[in-house]
């Protein structure tokens, strides 16, 4: 099947070629048509499966069969995304297929300025991508109007509510207009997306173009054990020694981005962390060096790496396993996308092995380890809670003794450990 196929007009077709594309994915195969036949969608799909053409080039079609706006342009579709990178990227996707189309769009997210969305915004435009809380301040200051809104995206709803803007959402949902087209996407069906999609959607059909909350068969998985103390040299030898030059690393913390970012670069592999205490400029900026090459190495906390699109990314590392299993699968669809074999590895000290086991649960497989020579994990080290998503391991011979409260051990233990 091709593009032309889906029934999409010229100017689309134009554009998408000139990306290169020839055959649409799964996803967009199934949700193009019913977009374009004006029907709701709740779509399960992993990220790198194309989804965001799936809905950007189907609501640009819409636009352009419905009769052009006199005066002042109206916000007729919104396209709401849990991140700032998520909501960037969507707007270069609209801004790539439309451009033959006399359509105006605009992104609007925190972490800059508001003046110049606003005035954005008073000119007039058709299509805006928006992150919740920016948008509900604009529409606080009457900067924004959505009561013309013909057609509403929640993209990566699985996030937004990981994310805590559950209640935001639904601040949104009463701006807009009750008759309209909904989307809704999402990499996993939990039961609170299920509950969310029932107040959201009228008869929508369903398309799912893999398995629940499976992991990419594209993606080779391995683990390697080693003990935490050594995972940072550990990574370091593993892009040395593999001659990696495209990497994408996520650690469970902001602190330990920059540390492991730190001690790559002191290693002469030129690497750059993104999280969300950076400024926005600084993020895009890390963003474009690393597609581009400049940067070897991007390290990223779960939210700041979401909406990262790139096509051939070959390499992705768990330098810390995620505490949700459905984060891995997130984190792994970063590679092997678009139908390209992808590696990721995790790199797994023993306070992790129950991590692991839930998210080998929720794939149902069993990950292949390599254990590297010179890193053999210390078989006296035990496990110790995982909290305030740290882990913490000791070797057996050398527990913390109690005094009666237990309070001064404990003092003088995390002295220790700092």
């Amino acid at each position: 099947m091709s593009f032309k196929e889906l029934g999409l007009i010229d100017p689309l077709l134009r554009a998408v070629k000139e990306q290169g594309y020839t055959t649409p994915t799964p996803i967009q195969k199934q949700a193009i048509p019913l977009i374009l036949e004006g029907k709701d969608v709740l779509a399960g799909a992993q990220t790198g499966t194309g989804k965001t053409a799936g809905f950007t080039l189907p609501l640009l079609q819409i636009l352009g069969d419905k009769a052009p706006q006199k005066g002042k342009r109206r916000v007729r579709v919104l396209v709401l995304t849990p991140t700032r990178e998520l909501a960037a990227q969507v707007a270069e996707s609209i801004k790539t297929y439309g451009k033959y189309l006399p359509f105006t769009s605009t992104v609007i997210f925190g972490g800059v300025g508001i003046n110049p969305q606003i005035s954005t915004l008073r000119k007039g435009v058709d299509i805006v991508i928006a992150t919740p809380g920016r948008l509900l301040d604009l529409e606080n200051q009457r900067a924004i109007d959505l009561s013309h809104v013909e057609c509403f995206v929640l993209d990566e709803a699985d996030r937004m509510l990981d994310m805590g803007f559950v209640h935001d959402i639904k601040k949104v949902l009463a701006l807009l207009p009750k008759k309209r087209q909904n989307l809704l996407f999402s990499a996993t069906f939990s039961d609170d997306i299920k509950k969310l999609a029932d107040k959201l959607l009228n008869s929508p059909t369903l398309i799912e173009v893999a398995r629940r909350n499976t992991a990419s068969e594209q993606v080779e998985q391995i683990i390697y054990p080693v003990d935490k103390a050594k995972k940072r040299e550990l990574m370091v030898h593993l892009i040395k020694t593999n001659n990696w030059k495209q990497v994408l690393i996520f650690t469970r913390t902001k602190h330990g981005a920059n540390r492991l970012s730190e001690q790559l670069n002191k290693n002469k592999i030129n690497a750059a962390a993104i999280h969300g205490n950076k400024s926005q400029g600084a993020r895009t900026k890390a963003l474009a060096d690393f597609k581009a090459g400049a940067v070897r190495v991007l390290v990223a906390t779960d939210i700041a790496a979401r909406g990262i699109d790139i096509d051939q990314l070959p390499h992705v590392v768990n330098f810390e396993l995620p505490n949700v299993p459905e984060d891995y699968v997130h984190r792994i669809g970063r590679t092997g996308r678009a139908g390209r074999e992808g590696e990721a590895a995790s790199l797994v000290c023993v306070d992790e092995h129950e991590l692991l086991r839930n998210i080998e649960k929720l794939i149902k497989k069993k990950i292949p380890k390599i254990i590297v020579e010179g890193f053999r994990p210390d078989p006296t080290i035990e496990a110790e809670p995982i909290q305030n998503g740290r882990g913490r391991a000791r070797p057996k011979s050398s527990a913390p003794k109690q005094t009666n409260d237990g309070s001064k051990s404990r003092r003088q233990n995390s002295r220790r450990r700092r």
